[in-house]
């Protein structure tokens, strides 16, 4: 989708970092940043989302924008920078500002987090709701390193397939894909035959997910011939390879829901276990069929 790079801010700390890292992206891909404040208090207080032209509330959601604006410009100056201060409840305006994005950056966690607490509703709501996909800032916002991957060979994995390697494109960078497999996450058909166990064989279901992964990138190296790729097929849990291999990426991407996700839900575990856990910013692509 063709689009600004939206960015929401809210003041905190962690929205101010998500403004930097949305900057460098819109520099990466040549486009507008668009900075997104929420005002939601007029709301709460019954007063005219405008207010009066001294009004307290009206300064501080003009100083929140500000400051997003020149951060934004002191780390990307040649991006054109807009904004837009909306009043309504976050999620509703986020989610409104992502049918005509790019790509949705939020920070990990802002004003109206709990003490404690790793990673804002807002964040993960908007990661399940948004139309486009949704980048959420976790750890430094300058990371280096390869784009990782998590592949699981879903259809609806295809959208954080091709995100992935545009962006590696983008950044001059590899591809880590890593698919994490158990016996019991693997779809086999038993054998008519009882003694005929070489189906179930770890060996041969190993050789099949990495056969899965490898149709997942088919037809992506031509169309990036620079963009390295590394395969990392590993047996175990994926949300736990997923987090120990964050700590040396620079972004992780994956889809909203894998093949192991239950119909009906728009965020899968393995995605929201990312959003609170992984060491890097986490893109989050929600398929076609969503």
């Amino acid at each position: 989708m063709s689009g600004p790079i939206v960015v929401g801010v809210d003041g905190s700390p962690p929205s101010l970092n998500a403004v930097a890292v949305a900057a460098r992206e819109a520099a990466l891909r040549g486009c507008g940043l668009k900075v997104v404040h929420a005002f939601i208090w007029p709301m709460m207080v019954g007063q005219s989302p405008l207010g009066p032209a001294d009004g307290g509330l009206r300064n501080t959601a003009d100083r929140v924008v500000a400051e997003a604006v020149e951060r934004a410009r002191s780390t990307a100056p040649a991006v054109t920078v807009g904004t837009a201060l909306v009043t309504g409840e976050v999620l509703m305006v986020l989610e409104a500002q992502s049918r005509t994005a790019s790509l949705v950056v939020v920070g990990n966690r802002g004003l109206g987090g709990f003490a404690g607490l790793l990673l804002g509703s807002t964040a993960v709501q908007l990661a399940a709701h948004g139309r486009c996909p949704v980048m959420v800032v976790r750890g430094e916002s300058d990371r280096t390193g390869p784009v990782l991957l998590g592949a699981d060979g879903s259809p609806a994995g295809e959208g954080a397939v091709e995100f992935a390697f545009e962006e590696a494109g983008l950044r001059g960078t590899g591809i880590v894909a890593l698919h994490a497999w158990t016996p019991w996450s693997v779809a086999v058909t038993p054998p008519q035959d009882p003694s005929a166990s070489s189906a179930l064989d770890p060996v041969m279901l190993e050789a099949g997910e990495r056969r899965l992964v490898a149709e997942a990138l088919a037809g992506r190296r031509e169309r990036y011939p620079h963009v390295a790729v590394e395969h990392s097929v590993v047996r175990g849990g994926a949300r736990e390879a997923l987090i120990e291999a964050s700590r040396n990426a620079g972004l992780i991407v994956v889809g909203a829901r894998g093949r192991s996700g239950f119909t009906g839900l728009l965020l899968g575990s393995v995605s929201q276990a990312l959003l609170h856990h992984a060491h890097c910013p986490v893109v989050v692509v929600r398929g076609s069929d969503a």
